[in-house]
């Protein structure tokens, strides 16, 4: 189950997974003062367990462009006003393997509800692998994997509207009961 960050408790739970999570990994921190939306992962019992934020991105100006050249991609340029960037993707220790696909349904469902394209993310080894044979994830490594901010990350592009508009070859995409069928999808 997911759900946007709607109050002051929800971001503090949100902000203490992160961290969390980053610490665990040794990763620096780093806050965002613009998001787009802030996702909480819960368990069936209410347990803050995992979070996922989203950016804007722009081809002249992001900061991850800093980091990788995200802008000089043909995909990105061509969908640069449908893209959106994908941070603090996170899950805490004892709850990974079970809520990564709904930590990832929520991508997906943000992604649809907004109209949006493709991700941009810079993506621990590990987890990027994860995403590719266990979720079957369409994406594309743009470089090699680079040393930032205390660990090693690879750049990548996510085709994310490939995931929301074939449903069906993604057994692990769900979304909350009643969004289903609406036009214009809100994470509620």
């Amino acid at each position: 189950m997911f759900k946007r960050v709607e109050n002051e408790l929800e971001l503090a739970m949100f902000n203490g997974i992160w961290t969390t999570v980053w610490r665990e990994k040794g990763f620096e921190l780093e806050f965002s003062d613009q998001s787009l939306a802030k996702i909480v992962i819960l368990t069936d019992e209410g347990h803050y367990v995992g979070t996922t934020e989203f950016k804007s991105y722009s081809i002249s100006d992001s900061q991850i462009n800093e980091t990788a050249p995200f802008h000089e991609h043909p995909d990105v340029i061509a969908s640069a006003n449908e893209i959106v960037e994908i941070d603090k993707m996170a899950i805490l220790r004892t709850y990974r393997g079970r809520y990564i696909s709904d930590l990832l349904s929520a991508c997906v469902y943000f992604a649809e509800s907004e109209r949006i394209k493709y991700f941009v993310s810079l993506l621990e080894p590990v987890f990027l692998r994860a995403l590719k044979v266990s979720f079957q994830i369409p994406l594309k490594k743009l470089g090699e994997k680079i040393f930032y901010k205390g660990d090693y990350v690879n750049p990548v592009l996510i085709d994310v509207a490939q995931i929301y508009q074939n449903k069906n070859r993604f057994e692990w995409v769900q979304y909350p009961q009643d969004a289903l069928g609406r036009r214009r999808l809100a994470v509620e």
